[in-house]
Order: structure tokens, then sequence, then C-alpha cells
């Protein structure tokens, strides 16, 4: 079952995703449905590109909080 789900984007993050996703042939609520899926399955890594593999989990013991990361990015885009 799908449902709808409303999200705040800055303008031009939007107009970069449509062009991304058109270029892809892929919608771009398709493109944020794999996003929630592959950070909602721990330990899955066989869909992910080797950017981003890298990038997985480099906050882990840095001394900077999920809750931090959160407000931080809350105060950067709201």
């Amino acid at each position: 079952m799908k449902t709808k789900l409303t999200l705040r984007v800055k303008k031009s993050v939007v107009e970069k995703a449509k062009k991304y996703s058109s270029e892809r042939g892929e919608s771009v609520s398709g493109m944020v449905e794999k996003i929630f899926e592959v950070l909602t399955e721990d330990g899955r890594t066989e869909d992910l590109t080797p950017v981003v593999k890298k990038l997985k989990g480099i906050l882990k013991g840095s001394g900077v909080s999920e809750e931090d990361y959160k407000r931080y990015l809350e105060e950067k885009y709201l």
C-alpha cells in the first residue's frame, strides 16, 4: 500500500531532484522511497554506490550524536 508523504525542501533542491530523476527515467517519489529503504535496513550495503558505502557510518565515533546532527539539519534547512 502506498501513502502520501509531504516534505519541505528548498526549491533549488526540488528542481535538481526533478532533473536528476528525469535523466534516469525515475520519479522523485521512487528515489526518495529507495533512499528511505536503504537508510532503514541495517547492514544492507549491496545496493549502495561506492561513494555511499564509503560515507556510510562516517559520523560514528565522531562525538556528534544523531540528535545533534538532526538539530543541525533542521536549523540549516527549515
